[in-house]
């Protein structure tokens, strides 16, 4: 299909220089075996993530392999999607009474790549703005939700023992600390009481703080000390109110390193990326190359990939090779909604927020929007990551969706871009249905 631009011309002046760490390999990242494109002459500075223009995000979640340290993650014997390209030129959506078809919804929520996997086939891709299946475009906090589902691994070959188990037991650096008496499950479920600001806008905001940490040549000892702080206090019990925390979630990933005793970069690549054939190397933002990586973020990897590993999570974790490495239940288990209070709410009362998968269905009390029904509402996971990048998975209609976005805010109004992508998303799948 034919999908014009937003308007954007991609502007060098004023952007800051590659990192010296990569700047002899041709693709950024000297252990990748295939150099990902576009390749940008030159980045955007780090610091200023959040506060990056739509050109200067567009050109730095592409290389943001290129921007961090890095640790890549090989593919094996690759397993291409099979493609079936239908046209969905006509498909639309209607908000306050306006519809909308699918270049006015790309143009309007600045959507850059799009694909949409039905019974396993592709039946729509689309990338633009440069971008192109070699593209390694960065998740954002859809990064969670692939640590989320490596915690589910962990515990299926026992190097977890249970969810419900104190995360002391495998990360003794929270000792003395207000994390000693948290669980896995609340740092899945981002249920930990432990105070964390994930105010994306206040440059004093403990996430600003993290970005700033990231910024650093090796953060991994700025990040510990930002969120494993004796200093940092409790605001409720445990288990009953739900926060959103990057922070948790950095933790979680440290403690999962720390229970596989490898990097996450290592373990989903000898776990599921080679396993399941993905197509492509990808790169896992690091902290300390070879030992760290972030777990709130940083997973970066082609369109297809993002949607094979949809798959993977659609299939129960099922591997070509006949074995099941996710769990019994696993999957139904982290699309359970959490009943904390913040997770129940008027527009999700059967909750929001599971094991890093969000519910993002259209709310029963949303007015003057259709098709309200398509992926079977709230049994549909979405992995979802500041700026519009969103991995959708809903096993009922055997359905992936992958999108890459630019959006002007890092969080909008739930009624706005996400509201829109949940309507058009409905409507893909009703029209696949006809």
């Amino acid at each position: 299909m034919n999908i014009k631009l937003f308007g954007l011309s991609i502007i060098l002046a004023g952007f800051s220089a590659i990192p010296n760490t990569y700047a002899n390999s041709p693709c950024g990242v000297p252990e990748l075996t295939q150099c990902p494109t576009p390749i940008d002459e030159t980045l955007p500075d780090v610091k200023d993530m959040l506060k990056w223009n739509s050109r200067d995000r567009i050109i730095g979640f592409r290389n943001s392999y290129r921007s961090y340290p890095a640790d890549v993650f090989k593919h094996g014997t690759p397993r291409p999607l099979t493609r079936q390209i239908h046209d969905m030129s006509s498909v639309s959506y209607t908000v306050d009474g306006h519809s909308y078809n699918l270049q006015e919804y790309v143009e309007r929520n600045k959507v850059v790549a799009l694909m949409a996997i039905k019974n396993g086939v592709v039946v729509l891709e689309f990338y633009s703005h440069g971008n192109t299946p070699q593209t390694l475009w960065t998740s954002r906090s859809v990064g969670k939700s692939v640590v989320s589902t490596l915690v589910g691994v962990a515990i299926k070959e026992g190097k977890i023992k249970s969810l419900d188990d104190k995360i002391i037991r495998y990360n003794p650096d929270v000792k003395g600390t207000v994390w000693a008496n948290v669980t896995l499950r609340e740092l899945l479920q981002h249920t930990s009481g432990v105070e964390w600001d994930e105010n994306y806008e206040d440059d004093n905001s403990d996430f600003s703080k993290l970005t700033q940490c990231e910024a650093l040549e090796e953060s991994y000892s700025c990040v510990h000390d930002l969120v494993i702080n004796k200093k940092r206090g409790i605001k409720t019990t445990p288990g009953k109110v739900w926060a959103y925390s990057s922070g948790g979630a950095w933790l979680l990933g440290d403690t999962l390193e720390k229970a596989v005793k490898m990097p996450i970069s290592k373990y989903l690549e000898e776990k599921i990326w080679k396993p399941y054939g993905m197509v492509s190397d990808g790169v896992w933002q690091s902290y300390v190359k070879g030992k760290h990586d972030s777990g709130a973020h940083g997973f970066n990897a082609t369109l297809e990939d993002w949607g094979k590993f949809g798959q993977f999570v659609l299939y129960n974790g099922f591997v070509p090779d006949g074995k099941t490495i996710l769990p019994d239940h696993w999957v139904v288990d982290a699309r359970t909604w959490s009943k904390a209070k913040n997770s129940v709410n008027e527009r999700h009362p059967d909750g929001s927020y599971g094991y890093a998968w969000w519910n993002n269905a259209v709310p029963d009390s949303a007015n003057n929007v259709s098709p309200k029904l398509g992926l079977s509402n709230s049994e549909t996971m979405w992995g979802m990551g500041i700026f519009g990048q969103m991995l959708v998975v809903n096993q009922q209609e055997n359905m992936v969706f992958v999108q890459w976005s630019s959006w002007d805010k890092a969080t909008p109004s739930p009624l706005a871009e996400p509201l829109e992508t949940s309507l058009m998303f409905n409507a893909i799948t009703n029209r696949l249905k006809e």
